[in-house]
């Protein structure tokens, strides 16, 4: 039986968003002095990070949630979300992948709570079903208290080639966790026929990257497979609460941690073993990965129209469909040309379709082999 805390919240859980990467694919958007969870994407008046954090309150419990991101970002990051004090946030002296950021988060965790159980859910997703995201993290965390490693899988609405999958099994036979079925593997992301077969098969779910687990089980399943990260985390997390052995203990050691993702680290090996359960998360999800994404979000029932983003000049439109985010002054405008993506920034200009809209780490890519990193 789940247990509730009289204020608010799971007893026992702590939220941990990793809140770092730039989102290159939203370039120019995302830049480096502002990623993409720093953005409103949605037109709700709050960045993502934002949206998450408050996402979470209702699971978590105030004063319990942590985030994880890079120095560089540690102002913005508390003015968008004041109620965390410094105890709540995890600077990371240059990123190093999401083992490090969650696996680092868990252990300063468990030394402050030996048996409390973490998920990890990343700052920039949109989720519109709160009721059913709460329900499912509910039943993610009954499978951790079973001893599992959890993943929520998000139901597939497309054959959608942007997303890794999961594998679902047999029920995990989990109680207070109905939906929970053992992860017979973790696939990466398919072909477009690949991934119509993984829609039609029916056990397929979207990888949505969030995972809930006692923090012990966590990093005991790290210590199995990367015994010297897991090592060095350990020793970080030791220190973590004196601020005058954390600094030297971080010079030392952060150079050294390994960059992994938490998928190749914990995910798959525990799917291997037996030891790694997934929910399936029947609400509407997107990682925001893209302009196309960020046009549907705004879109969705008014299709064939013209989406207009943070317009700080004016945007004429005539017989044009997709998006237009206006970040300058100029006047912009998109005459007889459907699914367009226009960005518009003092400094930078991106034109392109939604069907392309993938490409565009590749112009990011360009722009850092012409040394013009200002722009990024």
């Amino acid at each position: 039986m789940r247990r509730v805390r009289a204020v608010t919240g799971i007893d026992d859980f702590f939220s941990i968003i990793p809140a770092g990467g730039v989102g290159s694919r939203l370039w120019p958007l995302s830049r480096a002095d502002a990623p993409k969870f720093l953005h409103d994407l949605t037109g709700s008046g709050k960045t993502l990070l934002r949206a998450t954090y408050d996402r979470l309150v209702p699971l978590a419990g105030p004063g319990r949630t942590m985030v994880v991101t890079g120095r560089a970002h540690r102002a913005a990051v508390e003015a968008q979300i004041p109620e965390l004090d410094d105890a709540s946030i995890v600077l990371e002296a240059d990123p190093r992948d999401s083992t490090v950021a969650i696996a680092l988060a868990a252990a300063i965790l468990r030394r402050r709570e030996p048996d409390v159980i973490v998920g990890s859910f990343a700052a920039d997703h949109v989720i519109d079903d709160e009721r059913s995201f709460r329900r499912a993290v509910g039943e993610a965390v009954e499978a951790a208290r079973a001893g599992y490693i959890a993943t929520i899988g998000i139901t597939p609405t497309e054959p959608a080639i942007g997303f890794g999958y999961i594998r679902a099994g047999d029920s995990a036979g989990v109680a207070g966790a109905p939906s929970a079925a053992i992860v017979r593997e973790f696939v990466e992301k398919p072909s477009a026929q690949v991934a119509r077969q993984y829609v039609a098969d029916g056990d397929y779910l979207w990888n949505a990257g969030m995972f809930i687990a006692r923090a012990d089980v966590l990093l005991e399943a790290l210590a199995t497979e990367e015994p010297e990260l897991a090592a060095q985390i350990e020793e970080l997390a030791a220190v973590w609460d004196e601020p005058a052995r954390r600094g030297p203990a971080v010079d030392r050691l952060w150079p050294l941690l390994k960059k992994i993702a938490i998928d190749y680290a914990v995910a798959e090996p525990a799917a291997a073993s037996g030891r790694m359960v997934v929910v399936p998360g029947d609400f509407d999800w997107d990682d925001v990965g893209d302009f196309s994404a960020v046009a549907k979000l705004h879109n969705g029932a008014h299709r064939g129209r013209l989406a207009i983003l943070g317009s700080q000049g004016t945007v004429i439109a005539d017989s044009a469909s997709g998006i237009v985010i206006s970040q300058s002054k100029r006047i912009v405008s998109v005459v007889g040309i459907q699914n367009v993506v226009v960005v518009d920034t003092p400094d930078a200009l991106l034109v392109t379709t939604t069907d392309n809209a993938q490409r565009v780490k590749q112009v990011v890519d360009a722009v850092r082999r012409s040394g013009n990193t200002d722009a990024l």
